[in-house]
């Protein structure tokens, strides 16, 4: 049943070019020469189960047709009801063909237009209803009416296992028993009573063409037996709606909720389908397709596709190809332009081998966008609820970040790397905008060459290595979201401009692109930098600093906010201790200390560590100053040792120090300051480092260990 995995009744997977292991085409080449051998070489039944590339239950119908005496050779196949056999049988099921015949002539035109059969059998397998061209089968010159196609008649078959297991069944060519009915795929779901008991099959059948198998396959396999399924779905709830209200009479009512149902369900589809001809006349379109195109169905069959896109769309270029594949269009309607993803699926002439119709799939770019950005992770966790912390300094900060949110300007985040810019960034996007995309970008983690296309896209081909369809850059994934540039500072200055343009018109190009496409987010930028100094510097363009600050938070650094260092451990600790199953440790009071009066050169994200840290260490139920990284326990020591024993000779206002003293007070604090690292206290002294370690040794001070 050409690999479909079913649950409960539902397609999960049509997606079979694959069948363990084996190509399409060869398998079912395969399955061709495993019948004759079957049929004329005596192959064992064990052996024909026990194949790999044929599946269980089809070799097991193989058998039962054989022992029943199918003629897999036989020109006219089935068997014919007299009249008053095949009277009776209609008039049992004439509810289920009254409902089930609106969903015919609406399928009528699809049908005809693609070489499409659609039936309706009982559940003995006689034919109900049928539509579309007929099959080109060697039968009788009415091959389906009065006519019952079971196992016992026709072999193998789509609707008789379909009505056997359950559950919708798909046979191609050679997986048929009989010979006469190898060039056909087949599609059947069954129709189920209350009871959950088979009383009818719906079969979908096309005439397998010249065309390649992986084209048939692609445009039909994966398409019908969904499709097939949904009628079904449909007649199931119409016939157990009809039974429920069997005291109606209006006949005409009845059909009318038939016809409903039907749309309801292509309803349901939420992207367009439409089908054009070989001119690009709009020949069918279903309800959001009209939608898109702002279409009423009077128009249908008299507007062409081509009014609604650009005059440099390739897509009809494309649809005359005769290839399935998918495009990036814009369509434009009136003053309105969207851009749309569009899967192409032709549908070839079988007589002329050339275009007939072609099928046309739009889906919305930026609900694609949408779905790979929060596929790819790019969404945003945190709110202004996880923003911890009671000091003045972070909850000034919080409050104008919650005023700001509620703003469309740009908004420019400034602190030190571990403050938690990126925890702002994103619970202003999820007060702003959170079922948007949340995208973020780090510039100075992008190599230098490949900024440009990560942020603006290119279009296929544009460069060696490029993806052949192109790929949309971070700013078009960011529509209808935020984007986060983080390091903004770090931007090459030769992207800036293209940046503040992209920022100003609301428009972004793609590397190699020929025109441009509309975009709608927000930008939040952050940096751990002085935007001015940049500035002076002519590292970062002036205009693009003032677009970008608009509204401007300054993030304070842990060592301005009081106790929020101790408040945060004790977050950070639950919070892991939770997560792992372990106790919660006790903080000493020392411990305590330490958090409050260390000055946490790294923020947030060294405290969190140094939380972690010790945690792991800890051979006890409390955390004690020995058990935290050696670099802030034995800072601590150290500047309780020297600066408390300075302390009363530098703050007394009336002690005069001679100047070495004066500079070894200096040193002192300047390596306190950064946390034992003795390269940088010597960059905030001014001095070069040999000078700094010799002043050390000059003055005898002994800090238990430096860096650098």
């Amino acid at each position: 049943m050409t690999a479909i995995d079913i649950h409960d009744g539902i397609v999960t997977s049509c997606n079979s070019r694959m069948y363990n292991g084996v190509e399409y085409k060869e398998r079912l080449d395969r399955i061709r020469k495993l019948k004759i051998d079957f049929l004329q070489n005596g192959l064992k039944d064990e052996e024909l189960l026990s194949c790999p590339y044929l599946d269980r239950k089809i070799a097991a119908s193989w058998i039962r047709s054989r022992s029943m005496g199918v003629n897999p050779y036989a020109q006219v196949i089935g068997q014919h009801l007299n009249c008053s056999e095949l009277e009776s049988i209609r008039e049992k099921n004439r509810m289920l063909i009254e409902i089930a015949k609106p969903l015919f002539v609406k399928f009528k035109n699809l049908a005809t237009s693609s070489r499409y059969g659609i039936y309706l059998f009982d559940k003995k397998g006689t034919f109900l209803l049928h539509e579309g061209e007929m099959l080109e089968l060697p039968l009788d010159k009415d091959p389906f009416s009065g006519m019952m196609w079971n196992e016992e008649t026709v072999g193998t078959n789509a609707h008789s296992l379909c009505a056997l297991y359950k559950h919708p069944v798909q046979l191609v060519g050679p997986e048929h028993y009989c010979i006469s009915l190898e060039n056909l795929i087949v599609s059947a779901a069954p129709i189920l009573n209350e009871s959950g008991d088979v009383i009818a099959c719906l079969v979908l059948g096309q005439l397998i063409t010249n065309t390649s198998w992986d084209e048939v396959f692609q445009g039909f396999c994966l398409q019908t037996l969904g499709l097939i399924t949904a009628l079904a779905a449909a007649v199931e709830a119409q016939l157990k709606l009809r039974k429920s209200y069997n005291n109606l009479k209006d006949v005409n009512d009845n059909l009318i909720t038939a016809n409903k149902t039907f749309e309801a369900t292509l309803s349901l589809i939420d992207e367009g389908i439409i089908t054009v001809d070989k001119t690009g006349t709009i020949t069918c379109a279903n309800r959001e397709g009209t939608r898109i195109l702002n279409l009423s169905q009077d128009e249908i069959g008299k507007r062409n596709i081509a009014e609604f896109l650009d005059a440099q769309s390739r897509l009809m270029d494309i649809i005359k190809k005769c290839k399935n594949t998918e495009v990036e269009e814009t369509i434009c309607n009136g003053n309105e332009e969207q851009t749309f993803i569009i899967n192409i699926r032709p549908v070839i002439d079988h007589r002329t081998k050339k275009l007939k119709v072609a099928v046309l799939r739009l889906s919305r770019t930026k609900k694609i966008n949408a779905l790979v950005t929060s596929r790819s992770g790019a969404t945003a966790n945190f709110t202004f609820e996880d923003i911890i912390g009671e000091s003045e300094a972070i909850l000034h900060a919080k409050d104008k970040a919650k005023r700001f949110a509620n703003s469309q300007e740009n908004i420019l985040l400034i602190g030190e790397s571990g403050t938690g810019k990126e925890i702002f960034a994103q619970a202003i996007h999820n007060s702003y905008c959170p079922e948007g995309p949340f995208v973020a970008v780090n510039c100075a983690a992008l190599p230098r060459e490949l900024v440009e296309s990560e942020l603006f896209g290119y279009e296929g081909g544009s460069f060696t290595g490029a993806d052949r369809y192109g790929r949309p850059g971070k700013i078009e994934l960011a529509e209808g979201g935020t984007l986060f540039l983080d390091e903004i500072g770090d931007m090459p200055i030769e992207l800036q401009a293209v940046l503040l343009r992209v920022l100003e018109d609301k428009k972004v190009m793609r590397i190699g692109g020929r025109r441009y496409k509309k975009v709608d987010f927000r930008v939040i930028a952050a940096t751990n930098k002085d935007p001015h100094k940049l500035v002076k510097e002519k590292i970062f363009r002036e205009d693009l600093y003032y677009r970008l600050s608009v509204l401007k938070i300054i993030i304070p650094p842990l060592r301005e906010r009081g106790r929020d260092a101790e408040i945060l451990a004790q977050y950070f600790i639950e919070r892991y201790c939770n997560k792992v199953g372990r106790k919660v440790p006790q903080v000493s009071p020392a411990v305590v200390k330490i958090f409050n009066e260390y000055n946490w050169p790294g923020n947030v994200r060294q405290l969190e560590n140094a939380v972690l840290y010790a945690i792991n260490t800890s051979r006890s139920d409390v955390i004690e100053p020995k058990d935290l990284p050696v670099e802030i326990y034995e800072t601590c020591l150290y500047e309780s040792d020297n600066v408390t024993k300075n302390r009363k000779r530098y703050d007394d206002l009336d002690t005069i120090l001679k100047l070495d003293e004066l500079e070894k007070i200096a040193i002192i604090k300047a390596i306190t300051k950064t946390g034992g690292n003795v390269p940088e206290a010597a960059g905030l002294l001014g001095i070069s480092k040999s000078t700094i370690y010799r002043k050390i040794k000059e003055y005898d001070i002994k800090p238990p260990e430096f860096s650098g």
